[in-house]
């Protein structure tokens, strides 16, 4: 292989698909606790997706933002209406949504006359690798190499309302917040109860952005189709998503409130495959599908079917120390780090993750049911036992 060498890729490929299931090219299936890091909410090829794709496949891939796209106005219009925001700016990845988040931030304070805007972001927080992205993100470790990096940033502790508000006091030049409704990477720490809507309040008195990163937890995993609707009439400035929009085509976008969403006019952002005609129709078919079946709703129950069961099962464990989650995003949290466990589950024909450490991340698709949370749990069981 002529790859360059920065993933540390498991001894396996995964050649089908389907449901909650992969198989690799022996023929031996796992169960998909991961879906491609929250990507695959549908589960793998999902007939309406793959429909979508194929029908438009059939017609027109690609012309550029130079013209019109039927599809994409389609879908900004689909996301609109779901989110309660205004308008929708399309890109390729979460890290760009980001990366326009924060341009637009950067728009705000100038439309402000502060020569130098500065965004307030998170420890342990994770916001992707291209530079400004990485700046913002809470963690020296993936830093690390490539100073450097982007000015303009100044990090709380993640939860500290009071920490927030002495900064915005105290710093005019603070334009933005920058936030995870659940922090993913960082150990899959949801918010405490009311910080956005804090959050919210100290923007709006400042008036400074609200910008939630819902590049994981939005499209139905927190169990609402976005996570900061658990805030019963929140609305952020700026929702940045990708992930589980496209379940597995990438694409991503921002969706903004109109004076939010004014700030960008022709030329001060933009992307030549961003929203195209094939990747617009899967995202259409993903929204289509999660309407049909009520997926936040089911995703909402199977998260606190997986996090109860987990409770029970794992009481007075001697290695867990806490179960923790918002829907189908949830981590256990284990009192050290574990031993090549990613792999032993994958030996074991289970595909999950441990990020921060010790935290062990399950993210599988949003059409999980109770079966496949019982065999999940057994081979947890059999495989935490190993770590006693």
């Amino acid at each position: 292989m002529a790859l360059m060498n920065n993933y540390a890729r498991l001894p396996v490929a995964f050649v089908r698909g389907e449901g909650v299931w992969l198989y690799d090219e022996s023929g031996r299936k796992y169960l998909d606790a991961l879906a491609g890091i929250a990507v695959c909410g549908l589960g793998h090829s999902h007939p309406a997706v793959t429909t979508a794709l194929q029908e438009q496949a059939g017609k027109l891939l690609h012309t550029s933002n130079l013209y019109q796209i039927p599809e994409q106005a389609a879908l900004s219009d689909d996301l609109c209406r779901l989110s309660g925001l205004d308008a929708v700016l399309f890109c390729n990845s979460g890290a760009e949504a980001n990366e326009a988040a924060i341009k637009l931030a950067r728009l705000h304070g100038h439309a402000r006359g502060i020569a130098e805007p500065k965004i307030l972001v998170f420890t342990q927080s994770f916001h992707g690798r291209t530079l400004a992205a990485l700046t913002a993100t809470g963690n020296r470790k993936i830093q690390e190499g490539f100073t450097p990096l982007v000015a303009g940033f100044v990090r709380a502790p993640y939860g500290d309302l009071v920490t927030v508000r002495g900064m915005l006091s105290a710093d005019p030049d603070i334009v933005a917040v920058l936030v995870e409704p659940v922090q993913g990477e960082g150990g899959v720490r949801p918010a405490p109860a009311s910080f956005l809507r804090g959050l919210r309040a100290l923007c709006d008195e400042h008036q400074a952005l609200l910008l939630c990163d819902e590049v994981q937890t939005g499209i139905g995993r927190s169990g609402r189709y976005f996570a900061f609707q658990h805030e019963e009439g929140l609305l952020p400035d700026v929702l940045c998503l990708a992930k589980g929009l496209g379940n597995g085509v990438p694409i991503g976008a921002i969706v903004a409130r109109q004076a939010a969403a004014d700030l960008f006019g022709p030329g001060k952002h933009g992307s030549t495959f961003g929203g195209g005609p094939l990747v617009c129709a899967a995202a259409r078919a993903v929204l289509r599908t999660m309407e049909a079946e009520d997926l936040p709703a089911h995703a909402a129950a199977m998260g606190e079917l997986l996090q109860g069961r987990l409770r029970e099962r794992f009481h007075g464990h001697p290695g867990v120390e806490e179960v923790r989650g918002l829907g189908l995003m949830v981590g256990i949290v284990l009192r050290q780090e574990p031993k090549d466990f990613v792999r032993r589950a994958l030996d074991a024909g289970v595909l999950l993750n441990v990020t921060a450490g010790r935290v062990i991340r399950l993210l599988p698709p949003l059409i999980f049911g109770p079966a496949e949370i019982d065999l999940l749990i057994d081979t947890l069981a059999k495989l935490l036992q190993e770590e006693v």
